[in-house]
């Protein structure tokens, strides 16, 4: 019995602490509410951040170098059999969709295997898949520094195998560089719905 009156003093603040998430960030001071569709989409400040890495012409670049109007962020790598690939034609698909509505936003694609991915790996990959997307890569501790900002998992499997593969998160972020993340998006989401979500956030820019 008292395990149970424990397990429902758990729910209860559970709920009571989701009231309070609703009442101060989904309220009328978030100009982006009735576009949210998660929580953790309202925690902006938990989410994202400056990076230092590497693009496809090995120069350094930052956050504020790349992030300079709406964007799509993607962690992954070229050698990704399937996973990657499938998201981000469909992230792209998305790209187009809101630029047929006039709308702009730029799709970045960040390496999470940067002893495979070089620069000229990631430019080749960036020009065969969008004329508009921006590939980084970098040394491992830069990749490790993005990738801990965004809260994202990535683990090598066996690098003694040369066709190695690499398990990794598959969230897709929107980032803006005036209020930086926004939200994410599932691998379940399709082209038009991410171009929905993303046009009704722009609108309210």
């Amino acid at each position: 019995m008292v395990r149970l009156y424990a397990i429902l003093a758990t729910v209860v603040l559970a709920v009571g602490l989701g009231t309070m998430w609703l009442l101060t960030r989904g309220g009328t001071d978030d100009k982006f509410a009735q576009c949210r569709s998660s929580q953790i989409a309202g925690g902006s400040a938990a989410i994202g951040g400056p990076f230092e890495l590497v693009n496809a012409k090995e120069e350094t670049v930052t956050d504020k170098d790349v992030i300079t109007e709406p964007t799509l962020v993607y962690f992954g790598y070229t050698f990704c059999p399937d996973v990657c690939p499938l998201d981000m034609s469909r992230n792209v698909e998305a790209v187009d969709l809101l630029a047929e509505r006039g709308q702009s936003v730029t799709p970045l694609f960040i390496s999470i295997d940067p002893d495979r991915d070089t620069p000229e790996v990631m430019g080749d990959y960036a020009f065969n898949l969008h004329e508009r997307m921006i590939a980084l890569t970098g040394s491992p501790e830069q990749v490790k520094a993005a990738s801990k900002a965004y809260k994202t998992y990535y683990k090598a499997h066996d690098k003694s195998d040369e066709y190695y593969l690499v398990d990794h998160s598959t969230f897709t972020y929107l980032v803006t560089p005036e209020d930086g993340f926004l939200e994410f998006f599932k691998r379940d989401d399709t082209a038009e719905q991410m171009a929905d979500k993303v046009g009704c956030f722009l609108d309210q820019i």
